[in-house]
């Protein structure tokens, strides 16, 4: 038995390439057919399909102050209030924008205003159906520049460039809607919060003062200043009368007429010292140093209180004002940086890849063919075993051909 030699790549190839020259004719009738037939199909025969594109800004941000007022004012939680409030950042703006433009309500008025189930030659059913099919043309993403990036395929670039003015105008208008009356529920909030921060206000400016008058305290780091310092001008008086009355009762007695009157002023000084102790001057504006740290904390307590109000109110104004005009506002929110244009290049069929795609198909199966006769011929010539299954094949399908006719 003769042993083979391996066979290499170069040898293979020549022998493929030689059973395609055999069978020239079958390859170029293989090759030339489909290919002449994709051709015609791109060319005549398949509807090409255009796209029309627009680039548009996301929504600007309409809320930093409103937020960034609450966050200065409670300490960073101003997200969390603007959150509860119905507040949105510019994340939330472009969450809304991406909704309105893939929405069902914005593409069913498409599909109405331009009569699409014509259009589209549409024949089945369900009308979700025939959203499918538009949405199948419509593309909403952004792009390398984080800009948001519409576009619309239609074998009618004209109609295509339509319907993408006519979707950009109703977004726009969808969402300057959305964000009046996000702005108008925010202004309702703030004009009752308003109110309501008044009415406390005012209520606490009463109490306040009436606070001071029942307790005569109206300045406490004054009035306390005040008091310790006629206190110990009291004190001190009070000593010196005390020394005075010493050396006279030293000099003259007891009974002397200098010290009776030293004792009456050493008696008034002490009253004077206890009646103030006791916080019985407190119509002139001195303070009880006993009741005087209870006031002074209840004082702060309703003082820091009333700022709070007052610095609330403030705000509460500012931003009442503020969505005031966000909802008397009706401008362009959604800015477009290239409007769409009627595009009239082809973006399918693609007639090189299909033409490139059918002779390279074209090919295999050519090649496969011609070198699969070759090798039946040679097998045959053997008398191989491969040889008569093969004609076993063939003998079957010739019997069921000739049964047919």
């Amino acid at each position: 038995m003769e042993k083979q030699e391996p066979v290499g790549l170069t040898e293979v190839l020549l022998r493929i390439l030689s059973n395609d020259l055999k069978h020239i004719k079958l390859c170029l009738f293989f090759v030339l057919l489909p290919t002449i037939v994709v051709f015609v199909m791109v060319m005549w025969v398949i509807q090409p399909t255009y796209r029309v594109t627009a680039v548009i800004t996301p929504p600007p941000a309409s809320t930093p102050n409103v937020l960034s007022g609450f966050s200065s004012m409670l300490g960073g939680m101003g997200s969390g209030v603007g959150s509860l409030l119905g507040l949105s950042d510019n994340n939330d703006d472009i969450g809304a924008v991406w909704t309105i433009f893939n929405s069902w309500q914005l593409h069913n008025q498409v599909i109405e205003k331009y009569h699409l189930k014509e259009h589209y030659k549409f024949k089945g059913k369900f009308h979700a159906d025939l959203l499918r099919e538009f949405r199948k043309n419509f593309g909403f993403e952004k792009n390398k520049e984080d800009l948001f990036s519409v576009s619309i395929e239609d074998e009618d670039y004209h109609l295509a460039a339509e319907m993408l003015r006519f979707i950009l105008a109703k977004a726009d208008s969808a969402f300057n809607a959305f964000k009046t009356s996000q702005a108008r529920q925010s202004r309702i909030y703030f004009q009752s919060r308003l109110d309501s921060c008044e009415r406390v206000m005012d209520s606490l400016l009463v109490s306040f003062a009436q606070f001071q008058v029942d307790n005569n305290f109206y300045d406490p780091e004054v009035q306390l200043e005040a008091t310790i310092k006629y206190m110990g001008e009291l004190q001190a008086k009070r000593e010196e009368v005390a020394m005075e009355m010493s050396f006279e009762k030293m000099n003259r007695g007891d009974d002397s007429k200098r010290y009776d009157e030293l004792s009456k002023r050493y008696r008034g000084v002490t009253n004077a010292l206890n009646s103030t102790l006791e916080g019985k001057r407190g119509e002139v504006g001195v303070l009880s140093l006993k009741k005087s740290p209870a006031l002074a904390v209840e004082y702060l307590r309703r003082e820091s209180e009333l700022k709070i109000q007052e610095t609330l109110y403030k705000l509460l104004r500012q931003q009442s004002e503020q969505m005031r005009l966000e909802e008397a506002k009706m401008l362009t929110n959604l800015h477009i940086l290239e409007p769409p244009w009627e595009n009239n290049k082809k973006v399918s069929p693609l007639r090189g890849v299909s033409l490139i795609f059918t002779v390279m198909v074209s090919s295999l199966f050519v090649t496969f063919l011609c070198n699969f006769i070759e090798f039946m011929k040679a097998e045959t010539a053997r008398g191989s075993r491969v040889a008569d299954d093969w004609a076993s094949i063939t003998r079957f399908f010739r019997r069921k051909s000739k049964k047919k006719a």
